[in-house]
């Protein structure tokens, strides 16, 4: 009887042993996950104390930018590429204070997929066209839903299987749901909305745990922003220590603005994940509209406070927030006219000590501003991060690199393209 007992028992004990194995399972080692990344990202068990720049070196993705408090490098990779089995179309690693603080991956997504507008009117003649455009839809979904497949499986053979778990990325969508992975207090969160784009962080498991929200409690960031401004002899007040955004081969200007402001006041924000909130179709532009309501979902998640704001384009109006160390997200029309008028006097404004004697060199600005109209095809998004009240300009900045970061417009030019919408997070 007591082997018919034995008969009985062997296969639920041969079933418990199967699920320790499987329980007891082999952690992956660093260099594990090297060769399934197909990178040199760990050389040890902890990436969040390893220095921002070392690790970006050795992974060969380009310096984007780099601040007092924050740094970024950013690689858009050829076709060739692979990470964890899928293509990768933006690579950005984050730092703070020096060390990597995060990654974020974007791979398949109807930004890159689909070359042509809705609105293009050669469409509209050209059946071939339509058609192309048609089976470039059709192919990128298929991509999205394979490259999930991919890192799902890549991801879950390494580390198991995956959690369900909330995280806000600069997006609305995105923060409905990702699949999570966890190795030594770092957090894999793969997100894939539906025939959207699939991405990829990796971020410490602190931070997934609050899904999101700022390291910086609201002291310190009021603080910080305050330690920005700087005041200058010839009375020009301007927010210093700006990221600076490379908005890639898509030209994702507005987002990548949206980007640099969100890093500034502590927010957590990809471009390419931005880019993707503000599509209004597969192909299309960025909408000012749908990407103001996908980015306020993070704000809020990260602890801040958005508000659009009916503040006048007046230098002593602007004064008041950017004496609190606060930007400005500015829509407005950049013309040609416009950016003509800036770009003939960024040298001698550049060597401005006089406010007096500028005041008189502004004179024939202020008169030729009245000729300046808006353009709804040169729509725009930049930051006012900056004033002078002697000369009566602002301190406007693009995310068109470096030369852009900081120029000066008078009043009277800035009030004959604006849209009248502003935007300022809060603490």
């Amino acid at each position: 009887s007591i082997g018919m007992e034995m008969k009985h028992l062997l296969p639920a004990f041969f079933l418990t042993l199967a699920l320790l194995c499987v329980t007891a399972r082999a952690e992956p080692t660093p260099a594990d996950l090297n060769a399934a990344i197909g990178e040199e990202l760990f050389t040890d068990e902890n990436l969040w104390d390893d220095d921002a720049n070392t690790v970006a070196t050795r992974l060969r993705w380009p310096q984007e930018s780099e601040t007092k408090a924050d740094s970024s490098y950013r690689k858009y990779p050829d076709a060739s590429a692979l990470f964890l089995g899928a293509r990768p179309y933006s690579q950005v690693l984050y730092g703070e204070e020096g060390l990597v603080s995060g990654l974020s991956i974007v791979f398949a997504n109807k930004g890159d997929a689909v070359t042509m507008s809705p609105n293009d009117e050669k469409l509209k003649k050209d059946a071939v066209l339509r058609r192309e455009r048609k089976s470039q839809i059709l192919d990128y979904k298929r991509t999205i839903q394979q490259d999930r497949k991919t890192l799902t499986a890549s991801l879950t053979s390494l580390l198991g299987e995956p959690t369900s778990d909330r995280f806000m990325q600069g997006s609305g969508s995105t923060g409905d749901s990702v699949m999570r992975w966890d190795w030594k207090g770092h957090t894999f969160l793969l997100a894939a909305p539906r025939d959207e784009y699939v991405s990829l962080r990796i971020v410490p498991s602190s931070v997934a745990d609050t899904r999101g929200r700022s390291r910086l409690s609201d002291s310190e960031m009021r603080e910080r922003l305050l330690s920005r401004i700087e005041r200058r002899p010839n009375g020009d007040v301007v927010l210093g220590d700006f990221p600076m955004v490379n908005q890639g081969p898509k030209g994702y200007c507005v987002p990548a603005t949206w980007e640099r402001m969100m890093r500034y006041m502590g927010v957590p924000a990809d471009m390419y994940v931005l880019a993707m909130a503000g599509e209004t179709g597969e192909g299309g532009g960025t909408s000012m509209s749908q990407l103001l309501a996908g980015t306020k979902s993070a704000i809020v998640a990260a602890g801040r406070r958005s508000s659009t704001t009916g503040l006048k384009l007046q230098v002593n109006d602007i004064a008041r927030i950017i004496d609190r160390g606060t930007p400005i997200m500015w829509g407005m029309f950049s013309t040609e006219e416009y950016n003509d008028a800036l770009r003939s006097r960024i040298k001698d404004r550049e060597a401005m000590t006089d406010p007096k004697a500028w005041n008189e060199t502004l004179k024939q600005a202020r008169k030729d501003a009245k000729k300046l109209r808006g353009n709804k095809e040169r729509a725009h998004a930049c930051m006012i991060i900056g004033y002078n009240k002697d000369t009566r300009e602002l301190c406007v900045s693009d995310s068109w690199g470096p030369e852009f970061r900081e120029r000066w417009v008078t009043e009277e030019e800035a009030q004959a393209v604006s849209m009248n919408s502003f935007f300022v997070i809060e603490i």
